[in-house]
C-alpha cells in the first residue's frame, strides 16, 4: 500500500528535497502547502495517511488547525521544527502531533520517522477507540441501573427480578437491553 502524504513547508527548496525523499521511498505526495491556513480543507479533500509539517516553530494557528484535524478527521502528523521549547512541544503533542522532531530534517531520516509516527498514531487510535467503547458501555450500564430502579419501585421487586424483567422484554422484542432500559426511562419521565 502506498502511503499518501500531505506536505506543508514554508520553504520551497526544503519542500522539494522532502518531496524527493518521500517519493524515492514510494510515498505518494498528494499535495504541498506553504502554510497551514488551508490544511483542514486539503485533508478533507485529499485524505492523506500522513501529514508532514515543516516549520521553524508551530504557531497558535497551526496548532489550532492540527487540533481541528485531530478532532474531526484524525491523521498521523509529523512535525519537523527548530523550536526546542518543552511547552511548545507539549502543546503540539496535545493538539495531535504524532512525532515532534527538532533539528532533524534529513532526507534519510524522514521515512523511519514517518513509519514511527504512523505506528504511534495507530496505537493512539486503538486506545481512543477502547476508551470510547468503555464510556459507551458505562453509559449503557447507568441507563440499565436507572431502569432497574424504576422497575423495582413500581413493581415492588428486588434488583434481580427487575433485571430479569428487562432482559426478558429485550429478548421478546429482539432489542438490546440498553434500548429497553431507555424506553423504561422515557415512559417514567412521561408519567411523572
Amino acid at each position: 500500500m502506498t502511503l499518501r502524504v500531505l506536505l506543508v513547508d514554508e520553504d520551497p527548496e526544503r519542500a522539494a528535497t522532502l518531496r524527493a525523499a518521500l517519493q524515492a521511498a514510494d510515498y505518494e505526495v498528494v499535495t504541498g502547502l506553504r502554510m497551514t491556513t488551508a490544511l483542514t480543507g486539503k485533508v478533507r479533500a485529499e485524505k492523506p495517511d500522513v501529514i508532514i509539517i515543516d516549520c521553524k516553530s508551530p504557531d497558535r494557528d497551526t496548532l489550532e488547525h492540527i487540533s481541528r484535524i485531530t478532532r474531526d478527521d484524525p491523521r498521523a502528523i509529523v512535525m519537523f521544527t527548530q523550536d526546542k521549547d518543552q511547552a511548545r512541544m507539549r502543546e503540539a503533542l496535545k493538539a495531535g502531533v504524532s512525532a515532534y522532531v527538532v533539528d532533524g530534517l534529513l532526507a534519510e531520516r524522514v521515512c523511519p520517522i514517518v513509519d514511527m509516527a504512523l505506528a504511534r498514531f495507530e496505537q493512539w487510535q486503538a486506545m481512543r477507540q477502547e476508551l470510547d467503547q468503555a464510556h459507551a458501555s458505562l453509559a449503557e450500564r447507568k441507563i440499565v441501573e436507572r431502569a432497574k430502579g424504576i422497575i423495582m419501585k413500581q413493581r415492588q421487586c428486588n434488583e434481580e427480578e427487575a433485571y430479569r424483567l428487562l432482559r426478558k422484554t429485550a429478548m421478546d422484542r429482539n432489542m438490546r437491553l440498553p434500548l429497553v432500559a431507555e424506553s423504561v426511562l422515557a415512559m417514567a419521565d412521561l408519567l411523572t
